[in-house]
């Protein structure tokens, strides 16, 4: 499978229209589950990848963009801003330790200050 930038829900306190770019190397760190796994609605990106939820719309939902598969289909994998902060965060507890640049500077590192915000995203009301 490939990755691909995502677009993410702004930032708490942003307008609703701006999305956050979620880098590609981000992708890598969510493990995103196999669309082998997935449902109907999971590979169109009408429920979420991890739980199931949905449907989803473009202010409760993560879209990972279009996804290739081994086979060389596509799918389009989402998740509920719920899920995605809880991976995310999950996500940050094995990076951070082993990100040279997250141990010196957090700031410096755009994927664990991807992470956090997604982590930050997930707690909005």
């Amino acid at each position: 499978m490939t990755h691909r930038t995502a677009a993410a829900p702004p930032p708490s306190g942003s307008p609703r229209t701006a999305l956050l770019e979620v880098p590609a190397d981000v992708l890598a760190v969510l493990l995103l589950p196999s669309p082998e796994d997935a449902t109907e609605d999971q590979l169109r990106g009408a429920g979420c990848i991890w739980c199931e939820t949905g449907p989803l719309n473009a202010e409760t939902a993560l879209d990972f963009g279009e996804q290739k598969t081994l086979a060389g289909g596509s799918w389009f994998p989402r998740a509920c801003l719920r899920c995605a902060a809880a991976w995310a965060h999950r996500g940050l507890l094995e990076h951070a330790p082993l990100c040279e640049q997250c141990t010196d500077e957090v700031s410096h590192c755009e994927i664990g200050l991807a992470l956090y915000r997604l982590i930050r995203q997930g707690r909005r009301p």
